[in-house]
């Protein structure tokens, strides 16, 4: 059985601290992507790869009593605060199951939309989760993913070589997990061969200065990062101290600023 420590991100205190922060930061932008996609009061959605559920409540209180939201999650830790936060609201309308997404069947519905962030690029097999996702949505349902595209994008002007390095270590350990960063690169080949037809895409990527809230985003990341990179002997506390430092010389930069990681939206239909 996978443990939630085969999460390359973990699943402790810090870490639902940092992913309650960014869903915050990235919360209007995945409002208005659900709103041109028309999910609204009284839809049924499938949250794949929920996560501590942070999207789950909004999805819940979107769709109201009439409609539902199931969310699917292996994580105990994650699933615990995500029951929390749902007694904490009194939100009746979501179901929540433990499954893992690359051995267990997801749970059928009469789904009108299914919502995938930042899953894609961390299974070790998307191809298996897209043919899983066709098997359950409806002829007709959408499919709304956010995933990275091109994490390579994400760097610092003037150039922070520190950071560089803690990017590529970040992205050797994803591949080890059995991850892949640039997630979103195959999805337009799986879903077609899973019958689903791309309706639309954008790309989400942003130039932060750190009077900017969401550039609290990454830098929270790199902080939350560091000792993981720690625990498995990829750096040593000077190789993290360095990039404590390029980062605050950055941040003291009035002139300085920070591109994030490109994030692709796709929402597909189910042919």
């Amino acid at each position: 059985m996978p443990t939630d420590r085969d999460y390359v991100l973990g699943t402790h205190d810090e870490e639902l601290a940092r992913l309650g922060l960014q869903h915050h930061v990235w919360r209007p932008v995945v409002l208005d992507c659900w709103q041109r996609a028309g999910l609204t009061v009284a839809k049924r959605v499938l949250d794949v790869g929920a996560g501590p559920g942070y999207a789950t409540v909004d999805l819940a209180e979107i769709v109201r009593p009439t409609g539902e939201v199931v969310a699917v999650e292996r994580s105990r830790n994650f699933i615990r605060a995500m029951e929390a936060a749902c007694r904490a609201r009194s939100l009746t309308n979501v179901k929540i199951h433990e499954i893992d997404l690359m051995t267990d069947h997801l749970p059928t519905g009469d789904y009108d939309f299914a919502w995938c962030r930042w899953v894609v690029s961390f299974v070790v097999d998307p191809a298996l989760l897209i043919r899983k996702l066709a098997r359950v949505m409806p002829k007709g349902s959408l499919s709304i993913f956010h995933e990275y595209g091109h994490y390579e994008t994400w760097r610092f002007f003037p150039r922070l070589p520190m950071q560089e390095r803690f990017r590529e270590h970040v992205i050797a350990t994803w591949r080890e997990s059995g991850g892949e960063p640039d997630g979103a690169a195959r999805l337009p080949e799986l879903l077609s061969e899973s019958r689903f037809a791309i309706r639309s895409s954008r790309p989400h990527v942003f130039c932060l200065q750190p009077r900017d809230y969401m550039w609290q985003w990454p830098t929270t990341f790199i902080e939350t990062y560091l000792p993981r990179l720690i625990e498995v002997g990829r750096i040593d506390e000077k190789f993290a101290d360095q990039v404590r430092t390029d980062l605050a010389s950055a941040e003291a930069n009035p002139n300085g600023f920070m591109v994030t990681p490109l994030v692709l939206e796709i929402v597909a239909e189910k042919l």
